[in-house]
């Protein structure tokens, strides 16, 4: 059989707070008036919970209420719960407002920047934490849940699905490009005029050295599987994690690059570096946006989302 203590409804926070408002102002009105409530639901919350407690916590004197000899340790456990209920709040709101994000590297150093700048315009409070790195590395932080959401230039691997969602985000073209006048294409390529760009075969291209980024990267896969099939002979000069690098080492005329074109547009723009077209070769790509399935999805989540997706 159920005693009455069972049946009665469990104490809730706001029975809490209103008994604290009355201990504190002494009567159920000045309660109502503090708590922005009518005086009977305050004088109802305090019935409740008298019921629930099976005690009484106040003497009524009149229109005033005495505190019961069970009030004094009663009032200190309900402040120290609804602190307890406030911290929990803030963690909320705190959490709420918090996010980490990864990108592989391309996108990291050359996109995200502006799309972090709208959403510190939209959340000013905002706490972004970054963690840049090639697709591979970032995909594998997303799976142990060190990474909220992540844009990556690389395919993530079937085995990742399993655990992680993706998304198409937005396309992306790698280019080939040398120094303007390399020695490498001085009596190789032809020069066109008309769209400032050298034209080769892959025969031709095959004969000249390539500067690459490494394995696990995003930007190297798309290589290995529309650029280098189509070149068994070529040879790779260097593997190198910095697309920066990659930039001043053709720079300096060591050989060919192949990045994206968000990396080289100012480069290309002001006739420092020289892009190379040819025939049959399309270095299109997409770039994704991978979560995991099990990551809780929080307002500035969605907000980034938003972002991410307006253009």
């Amino acid at each position: 059989m159920q005693t009455l203590a069972q049946t009665l409804p469990k104490i809730t926070l706001r029975q809490l707070a209103i008994f604290v408002s009355i201990y504190k102002t002494g009567s159920t009105s000045s309660a109502s008036l503090q708590l922005h409530l009518s005086q009977s639901a305050v004088s109802h919350a305090l019935s409740e919970l008298e019921a629930r407690l099976q005690m009484p916590l106040f003497e009524r004197v009149g229109r005033r209420l005495n505190p019961h000899a069970n009030a004094k340790p009663v009032y200190v456990q309900a402040q120290a719960i609804l602190e307890q209920s406030l911290v929990l709040e803030h963690y909320h709101k705190h959490q709420a407002g918090q996010i980490h994000i990864g990108a592989s590297t391309t996108i990291g150093n050359y996109v995200l920047p502006p799309l972090l700048a709208k959403l510190y315009e939209k959340l000013p409070n905002a706490h972004i934490e970054m963690t840049i790195a090639n697709t591979q590395e970032v995909v594998s932080e997303v799976e142990q849940l060190n990474i909220d959401l992540a844009l990556v230039e690389g395919m993530p691997r079937p085995a990742d699905s399993k655990v992680i969602e993706q998304q198409a985000w937005r396309t992306d073209t790698l280019i080939l490009f040398a120094k303007r006048d390399s020695k490498w294409l001085t009596d190789l390529a032809n020069y066109d005029t008309n769209e400032a760009c050298y034209r080769l075969n892959t025969d031709q291209l095959a004969q000249l050295p390539l500067l690459v980024r490494e394995a696990g990267s995003g930007t190297r896969q798309i290589i290995d599987e529309q650029l280098l099939q189509h070149l068994p002979n070529v040879e790779v000069v260097m593997a190198i994690q910095q697309s920066e690098a990659i930039k001043n080492m053709v720079s300096a005329d060591i050989g060919i690059g192949c990045l994206s074109q968000y990396v080289i547009e100012p480069e290309l723009a002001d006739g420092k570096l020289v892009q190379i077209k040819v025939d049959n070769i399309d270095l299109a790509r997409t770039w994704w946006l991978v979560w995991h399935k099990a990551r809780h999805q929080s307002p500035i989540w969605q907000s980034f989302i938003d972002i991410i997706s307006e253009g």
